[in-house]
């Protein structure tokens, strides 16, 4: 975060936002500016990606489905746009330590013991971190102790589109985002890298609620796509993973899609038009 801090400090915030007697490494500017930053990021994601994905890929039909709900779009969008201030606020104390030089974040290739290899198994092992991570967190936030308090309001949308992405409480948005933080203050990982992987996830969540449920049929029990994320929203106790079903599978979670078996949205509704 902080190649993204010094841009902003260089090309906005310094020469035309900040008194000139305010250092750039002063830690309550670096706050103030990583909330804001942060918030404008989140928002940008949130809103550009998920517009282009429910106007090209969102399947509208699914809004005929009988749980979709009255306004569904409009409800999605203001919970998370409630929820994503205060998201961001511990989301900016991790981001603070980072830039403070307490993460494993690196800026050169060459500072890699195994140079753009490491770059590369970085990224692998980025995603099998965080699918993990992201599973045991998320099963969790089903526990009856849990579940009513802070995960319930994601799940008020059974049939989602993707602007209930980041519709979630706060607490339960920050709980899921977690393994993407904790990773760079454990492993390396080059800065560049985890920008783009940032970005990436955050996109990725948007894509498992756009309701498309095509994928390579040698990857359909691989890939936690939208079939298997829509299957989780309405049967509740399957499919708990973000990226890959390989942690559902061991923890016993796994259910295959109905949409894959003919039995999903898609051949409900169709059904409701036979009759």
């Amino acid at each position: 975060m902080d190649l993204v801090l010094d841009a902003a400090d260089r090309h906005l915030l310094t020469p035309y936002v900040y008194p000139a007697g305010w250092p750039e490494g002063e830690p309550c500017r670096q706050l103030l500016s990583l909330f804001v930053i942060t918030n404008l990021g989140a928002l940008t994601l949130y809103l550009l990606f998920g517009t282009l994905s429910y106007y090209f890929i969102f399947d509208h039909e699914l809004k005929k489905h009988p749980q979709f709900l009255e306004n569904q779009v409009r409800r999605e969008i203001i919970y998370a746009l409630r929820s994503l201030p205060w998201i961001s606020v511990p989301t900016v104390a991790l981001f603070f330590a980072e830039v403070r030089g307490y993460s494993k974040l690196y800026d050169n290739i060459e500072d890699s013991p195994y140079g753009w290899s490491g770059v590369f198994l970085s990224m692998l092992s980025f995603l099998f971190f965080t699918d993990m991570g992201i599973y045991w967190i998320h099963r969790a936030l089903h526990h009856k102790l849990l579940y009513k308090r802070f995960h319930k309001p994601h799940h008020l949308w059974k049939i989602a589109t993707p602007f209930a992405s980041h519709a979630f409480h706060p607490v339960d948005g920050f709980m899921q985002s977690l393994p993407y933080h904790i990773y760079p203050f454990l492993f390396p990982l080059h800065k560049i890298t985890y920008l783009g992987l940032y970005i990436f996830v955050n996109v990725w969540t948007i894509s498992i609620h756009d309701g498309d449920y095509r994928v390579p049929r040698l990857l359909q029990h691989i890939i936690n796509g939208s079939a298997h994320h829509t299957d989780h929203h309405l049967y509740f106790d399957y499919n708990y993973g973000q990226y890959f079903t390989l942690w559902d599978k061991i923890g016993g979670s796994y259910k295959s899609p109905t949409a894959f078996e003919g039995k999903g949205p898609h051949d409900y509704l169709r059904k409701l038009r036979e009759k």
